[in-house]
């Protein structure tokens, strides 16, 4: 009976071992991203393809961060800067061509279409004012502190 117990234990030692270095020998996955943010935009996809700056803000009815950031952005339009609101219900053509996963998402670009700056999530007016501000202009914006924002555009 011993030699039977001492046989099994030896038989589930190796099965142990042997699942554990295959285990060991798989390869690991590659995670991805969990969210992408495009870096290019096609300027004639949005409103006034010939202005400088666009703010480009990508939203859906159904998210509620996004319901307090449009006014946030909207007020960034001015003669230099243009703004775009696209929301997945109305334009889900535009979120699958850029490849849209994470709401909210406000990107801001050059002429040419390049994402200079990207907020992924609820962000604030004076973070955004900022950011168009050091595109537009690198070096002019302080650090965002609360009532710095210079609302001039």
């Amino acid at each position: 009976m011993a030699v039977r117990l001492g046989v099994a234990a030896a038989v589930l030692a190796i099965a142990f071992l042997v699942a554990w270095r295959i285990r060991r020998q798989r390869p690991q996955a590659t995670p991805s991203p969990a969210m992408t943010v495009p870096r290019q935009l096609h300027r004639a996809d949005f409103n006034r393809a010939d202005a400088p700056w666009l703010v480009a803000y990508f939203s859906s009815v159904v998210c509620g961060a996004c319901k307090n950031l449009g006014p946030k952005v909207e007020v960034l339009a001015c003669a230099e800067v243009a703004t775009h609101e696209s929301s997945y219900e109305t334009d889900r053509d535009t979120h699958e061509r850029y490849s849209i996963n994470a709401l909210p998402m406000v990107l801001i670009a050059d002429r040419e279409g390049v994402v200079r700056r990207a907020f992924v999530g609820a962000t604030t007016a004076t973070d955004l004012w900022a950011a168009v501000a050091e595109v537009r202009e690198p070096g002019t914006s302080p650090e965002p502190t609360l009532g710095s924002v210079d609302e001039s555009c």
